[in-house]
């Protein structure tokens, strides 16, 4: 096993960042930890927003729950700003003897996730390498334009807004553990809850939560500050890269966590701590405490469990978890625990 999986560290992203080609006055918004999209100032009051990710090819999990996460992990970026992918660009290193029935299969449904989104894919490469047995198929790019005032950016979080969370932790690596792992989740926890858990996968785009926490009535665009997709690091590490972006530091309750019976129980079998596991279809949204609990019902009311966990705070407070009154810093762990908990279960030749 490589010494790193997962996405890059702080201090990697730094060293990116600090090579990142000409400066160019008309980027608003570059490479930076904690950051989801760049953004271009373009004329007319507008602004380009771009976000790129690995494209997923996992033969074990399906073609279709493949093409899922091919899409919607580049879309939930996207969704931080407000706005839903408009272009998408699509680059293919698939493996030598990928089939031609198997790729039909995996294109139509990275074109069907695409147009219920309203992406339009305006090109990229597709190409047949040997030796490729990674379950990484290649890369893309979203790309939105939008009215640069109305364009949220994870690092605009303001001091004092409060902080919601929508959905439950650790949704995504549940759901993947469920369904890599039924035989093993069976026999611990009983198919019932084996099944509902795989359920859970396709649940985890956090686009609508992003459209509909904008559009809700009676709130300001200046409402609502900042927002952030949860990834690797969980719900924590997800907030925890938020209060670094945007300089602040974080207040957050434990107890008012999301969390779904289900995952805890598939968490606790792979001996993972739900708050800090890759946890993809939550959003991380900061707004002001006025608009809070607008937002919140908002969200409610159109089927989006979403949750008040605390607020920011100044920088010089830390970035804090409160349990029982008992405050300790959020961990911020350089490789999500998913990781080994996936591949020593492999190792381990759970089914």
């Amino acid at each position: 096993m490589s010494e790193i999986l997962g996405k890059a560290d702080h201090k990697m992203i730094n060293k990116i960042k600090k090579y990142s080609g000409h400066n160019r006055p008309d980027v608003i918004t570059g490479p930076g930890f904690g950051v989801d999209v760049s953004l271009v100032d373009i004329p007319g009051n507008l602004a380009l927003a771009m976000t790129s990710d690995p494209l997923s090819l996992i033969p074990s999990l399906g073609l279709e729950e493949s093409a899922w996460l091919s899409v919607h992990l580049m879309a939930n970026d996207m969704a931080t700003t407000g706005f839903a992918p408009q272009f998408g660009q699509f680059v293919l290193n698939l493996p030598a003897g990928f089939t031609k029935e198997d790729f039909d299969t995996y294109w139509n449904y990275i074109h069907k996730f695409c147009d219920e989104i309203g992406t339009a894919i305006t090109g990229g490469h597709t190409g047949f390498i040997e030796g490729q047995n990674s379950t990484i198929s290649g890369g893309g790019t979203l790309t939105t334009i939008a009215e640069k005032e109305k364009v949220k950016l994870s690092h605009n979080a303001k001091k004092g807004h409060k902080i919601l969370v929508t959905k439950a932790c650790a949704m995504s690596s549940a759901a993947i553990l469920a369904k890599s792992f039924p035989d093993k989740l069976t026999g611990e926890l009983g198919k019932e809850v084996q099944l509902q858990t795989e359920e859970l996968f396709f649940q985890t785009s956090s686009l609508q939560d992003a459209l509909t926490a904008v559009t809700t009535p009676e709130i300001e665009n200046s409402d609502i500050s900042a927002m952030h997709d949860v990834t690797e690091g969980g719900v924590l590490g997800a907030i925890y890269e938020l209060a670094i972006a945007s300089g602040n530091g974080v207040l957050v309750d434990n107890e008012k966590i999301p969390k779904n019976q289900n995952i805890e129980q598939v968490c606790s079998v792979f001996d993972l701590d739900s708050r800090y596991v890759i946890g993809a279809g939550s959003m991380i949204i900061c707004c002001t405490p006025e608009a809070s609990e607008k937002i919140s019902a908002h969200l409610n009311e159109n089927g989006i469990r979403c949750s008040e966990v605390g607020e920011l705070t100044d920088e010089n407070e830390g970035i804090k978890v409160t349990t029982n009154g008992i405050s300790e810093d959020i961990i911020y762990f350089e490789e999500d625990p998913y990781w080994s908990a996936f591949f020593n279960a492999l190792k381990s030749g759970w089914k």
